[in-house]
């Protein structure tokens, strides 16, 4: 398992640094598709993966993410707004076929995995964002790496035991400070690159905290609701990393913190 996993870790790294380089269509095109799988993944534990519902919601990712390209739409809340009553209309139209639950879980998996998840491009195409989006990758995938070393060592106090025993106070703080030190690492060797001062570069590390801390709510929620709905992983896409949502779990929540937060600094 442990080979698997980091095999299939190695591969991530390698297509994340193809895509991210490229950036521009290529990168949006790759984070539609991540994104619809991810809300295939959360819809199947709703059960509307393959119904109406579900289908409005991947339409409305689709054209979130091509008014991102074109910029057809003046304000994105008309799509939001258009989406809820299309929703509600199917909700009404087709009752009692579908629950409540289930149609709240349709806009919500649009929301949380599709349009958080489009921060990456969205950070991608600010000035120096073929820097700044590796801060996203860095708040959680570096992040979760750090916490896991420090947990291991010296973990003692269970920071959420009945959600997740194995994680520790002590390895969420080596995972905060490891973010910012890698950050701060990464930004003094392309300081010159990024046009950044010294003081710009610890600012990045502060993000980085932010974003490492903000990422293990991300991480713990993914989490809490396969605990309400009883099921072990969102998917098997990734060998010894489960499915999308399992890997990108903190990078949903991480990206918009990242892009807000760079974009106002910088």
């Amino acid at each position: 398992m442990f080979k698997t996993r980091l095999a299939s870790g190695v591969v991530l790294v390698i297509l994340a640094l193809i895509f991210l380089i490229a950036g521009g269509p290529v990168l949006l095109a790759v984070t539609t598709v991540i994104s619809l799988i991810g809300m295939f993944e959360l819809y199947r534990v709703f059960h509307i993966e393959k119904s109406l519902p579900g289908m409005v919601g991947y339409l409305a990712l689709v054209i979130f993410d091509l008014n991102l390209a074109f910029g057809f739409l003046w304000e994105p809340m008309i799509l939001y707004m258009g989406f809820l009553i299309l929703l509600l209309a199917v909700y009404v139209f087709s009752y009692p076929k579908f629950r409540a639950d289930q149609i709240m879980a349709a806009f919500f998996a649009f929301f949380y995995v599709g349009v958080m998840l489009s921060f990456i491009y969205q950070t991608r195409m600010l000035p120096a964002g073929v820097y700044l989006v590796w801060l996203i990758f860095l708040c959680s995938w570096g992040s979760d790496t750090c916490a896991y070393c420090v947990g291991m060592l010296i973990g003692r106090h269970k920071m959420s035991p009945k959600l997740s025993p194995k994680k520790s106070v002590e390895g969420a703080v080596g995972g905060v400070v490891g973010a910012a030190l890698l950050t701060a690492l990464f930004g003094t060797v392309f300081r010159q690159a990024m046009e950044i001062t010294t003081a710009e570069v610890w600012a990045l590390a502060a993000i980085a905290a932010v974003g490492a801390l903000i990422s293990m709510v991300g991480d713990l929620a993914a989490s809490a609701i396969k605990r309400n709905y009883d099921i072990k992983d969102y998917g098997t896409l990734i060998p010894g990393h489960a499915g999308i949502l399992d890997r990108f779990d903190s990078v949903i929540i991480t990206a918009p913190i990242v892009y807000f937060l760079a974009a106002t600094i910088l």
